[in-house]
């Protein structure tokens, strides 16, 4: 995934808030000898910070465990299994987007109204165009008002085709009638765009899978790759519409979205840990050049970064 270029600058700026959380915990560890106090400390930081309490738990009870043999008496011992086991979630193949041996590749894109992904969509389209690849995008979402014309704003600001159906039409006829003239047109790249629904509308995320369907009749191994987005903000209930996106559209990525925000983003430790849905791409600003791919080594360590004064 090489056309997605880390932007250093606005990832430790858009970590703020996230820094905030973790510099407590390493101000927390710096000079202190271990006890079991002190580990029952760090489990309420993580959890304030994002991270889950399964999570917080399983890593605290992997200190506590070798705090008790003798092998780790140091905070600062801590605080770097800490950063070991955190970078440790993510191998290297989960960091990649799938894309097609041969034909276009086709991209779905979901999430719940308001987690930035018509903006997501954009930041896509604009790095795909950017490698010199053809992108045709299917506006799929008709039923919010307005949904197909952000996106169409967007296709003429990028200078990309766009696929679009009436105002309460079928998505999945869209979906279909954008397989047809990305094959058509000799695309790269097919982005579909979905309606903003909630996980728990039955009948919208069947529409979801109608959409898959239709998409893989015309495109076989289609689509490639299913993305939601997920607005880093949300907390605790971005991780239930990871849990219920994941069963109904057959999630394989995330692009956790708002990072820039007062976004904490131990929620990919969360997400991680309770789907084991690979976070692949970051936003981390408002423009179509503010995305970058999720870099488990580079995002543990901006977390941690200058931490120990904002302590």
């Amino acid at each position: 995934m090489a056309l997605f270029k880390s932007v250093i600058g606005k990832l430790k700026s858009g970590l703020a808030k996230t820094r905030e959380s973790f510099g407590g915990i390493v101000s927390l560890l710096a000079g202190r000898k271990l006890d079991e106090e002190l580990i029952e400390e760090i489990e309420a930081r993580l959890i304030r910070a994002d991270v889950g309490v399964s999570a917080a738990r399983k890593l605290c009870n992997g200190i506590k465990d070798a705090y008790r043999k003798g092998d780790m008496t140091k905070g600062e011992d801590a605080l770097e299994y800490l950063k070991r086991e955190i970078k440790a979630m993510w191998p290297e193949e989960d960091r990649k987007l799938h894309t097609a041996e041969s034909g276009p590749t086709v991209i779905l894109v979901t999430g719940v109204n308001g987690a930035g992904k018509t903006t997501s969509i954009a930041k896509i389209c604009k790095r795909f165009k950017d490698d010199d690849k053809r992108v045709l995008l299917g506006a799929c979402d008709t039923f919010r008002a307005g949904a197909v014309r952000q996106l169409e704003i967007w296709s003429e600001r990028l200078g990309v085709d766009i696929v679009k159906g009436q105002e309460g039409s079928d998505p999945a006829a869209v979906a279909f009638d954008a397989c047809s003239a990305g094959l058509a047109r000799g695309a790269d790249v097919i982005i579909l765009d979905t309606a903003g629904r909630l996980q728990t509308q039955a009948g919208l995320m069947d529409q979801l899978t109608k959409i898959r369907r239709v998409v893989e009749k015309q495109i076989p191994s289609a689509p490639h790759e299913v993305i939601l987005v997920l607005d880093a903000t949300a907390g605790q209930n971005a991780l239930r519409q990871a849990e219920g996106f994941a069963e109904a559209a057959g999630v394989t990525s995330i692009f956790l979205a708002k990072l820039d925000g007062t976004a904490r983003g131990g929620m990919v430790v969360a997400i991680r840990e309770q789907t084991n849905l690979p976070v692949k791409l970051i936003g981390v600003g408002e423009t179509p050049d503010d995305v970058e791919p999720f870099d488990p080594e580079r995002f543990v360590e901006a977390m941690f970064e200058e931490s120990v004064s904002a302590g």
